[in-house]
């Protein structure tokens, strides 16, 4: 995670961004330190990276790596004002002793678009990643990759369309939580064949980024402000997590945003 010190709205990257509308840094501080001291209450280990004056989306590390088995993707940003990010998440990663990392030729917004199922990398594309990258990814992973098309410009991202419930194990398939609207017909088709027993989430619950949740199988962490998608979860078993976050939302940005997942 990085802490969004330097955290404003001042250009437009995505239909959630509104340069004209004011932004607190300080109440987004705070936000984002109740979101990591939320994982850290959870049981799982956070790992902070030093922001850096300029890189306002410096906070949404999902999109600067992905991390399986210990191999590292690094990202390519398509647009310039958040390219710089990469290098500085490069050489976090070597200096935390990854040895295994790859820096990708095509444009590849890492967590942002790749979820990981357990067996099979998800890869949205549409807005941001290159189709291209997909391949790239599972040459450089060494995992299968399913490529899903994004439609929506508001979820821009899959991971503002899509999220992981639990890992495929040897005995359980994996369960996603999902926006149909966002996703081409295909795509749909596909989500219904591989995830026949999907949570299925609505408009309402999109359109607060409450998609844009983190789950460790037990746990889901979501916005606050998405409840009725805490209760369809809390019937199959889940326990929701609420948290506020409204203030990076401004930026397009939730829970799974702010936080890269290092799968060793």
């Amino acid at each position: 995670m990085c802490p969004p010190r330097f955290f404003e709205v001042s250009y437009v990257i995505n239909p959630w961004m509104d340069p004209t509308k004011p932004v607190d840094t300080a109440l987004a501080m705070t936000q984002w330190e109740e979101l990591r001291d939320t994982y850290r209450r959870l049981g799982h280990t956070v790992h902070e990276i030093t922001p850096e004056p300029g890189l306002p989306d410096m906070v949404f590390a999902a999109n600067s790596g992905t991390v399986i088995d210990g191999r590292v993707l690094g990202s390519k940003f398509r647009a310039p004002e958040r390219a710089a990010e990469a290098e500085h998440f490069r050489r976090w990663f070597v200096e935390q002793g990854y040895r295994d990392l790859r820096m990708p030729t095509k444009i590849n917004e890492a967590e942002g678009d790749f979820a990981w199922t357990g067996r099979v990398l998800l890869a949205g594309t549409g807005f941001r990643t290159d189709p291209e990258a997909h391949a790239e990814a599972q040459e450089s992973l060494g995992v299968p990759v399913v490529s899903l098309r994004l439609t929506d410009p508001r979820y821009y991202h899959l991971d503002t369309a899509l999220f992981v419930l639990a890992e495929e194990t040897d005995s359980t398939p994996a369960q996603v939580c999902y926006y149909p609207e966002a996703f081409s017909p295909g795509t749909r088709r596909v989500l219904r064949r591989m995830f026949p027993d999907a949570v299925l989430a609505d408009e309402g619950d999109a359109s607060c980024l409450g998609v844009n949740g983190v789950s460790d199988g037990r746990n889901v962490v979501l916005p606050v402000e998405a409840t009725e998608l805490g209760d369809r979860l809390a019937a199959r078993g889940y326990e929701p997590v609420y948290v506020d976050i409204a203030e990076l939302r401004k930026a397009g940005g939730g829970p799974k945003c702010c936080t890269m997942e290092l799968r060793k």
